[in-house]
């Protein structure tokens, strides 16, 4: 048997702009069903808003989407409460996304889309654990950290 865990996003009536959005970044398939296609009357405020939605990369990216139905803004409105202290992460939220690769060139490119419109919470560049490393949390309000995979050497 194999499985995979998979991010399942949940928006506020904004789930098409980030999909479509992840999809410029990460050069996937973006798939997007609305309540509507699933019967829901076209009259009704949620109709055009994704039940379903993910985007698929052939490097190995995914991750799914949705709108929660109802209102169009979250309960709370408070802005992510991450950020970086002398080396250390500070936080309240419950996850972060993380994106991995192999070259410095690679995540910085991906890096650098991403970070269109984000809160940059630690640039990107060198780490101590890592050839690179950066937090962000991007325009829809998701924390991402983008960091280049460590040469492993055997003790």
């Amino acid at each position: 048997m194999s499985v995979n865990a998979v991010a399942h996003l949940n928006f506020h009536g904004q789930a098409r702009a980030a999909l479509e959005f992840y999809q410029s970044v990460f050069d996937g398939q973006a798939t997007i069903a609305t309540y509507g296609d699933f019967g829901m009357p076209a009259e009704s405020p949620d109709a055009a808003k994704v039940v379903f939605g993910q985007v698929v990369a052939d490097n190995g990216f995914r991750v799914m989407a949705y709108d929660v139905p109802g209102a169009d803004e979250p309960a709370s409105k408070a802005a992510p409460s991450t950020r970086r202290e002398h080396g250390t992460t500070i936080t309240e939220e419950p996850f972060f996304l993380s994106v991995r690769g192999e070259t410095v060139d690679e995540v910085g490119a991906l890096w650098k889309r991403l970070a269109d419109g984000a809160t940059v919470i630690e640039d990107f560049g060198p780490a101590q654990w890592a050839p690179a490393f950066g937090m962000l949390s991007d325009r829809f309000g998701v924390t991402w950290i983008l960091d280049v995979v460590a040469e492993y050497t055997p003790a």
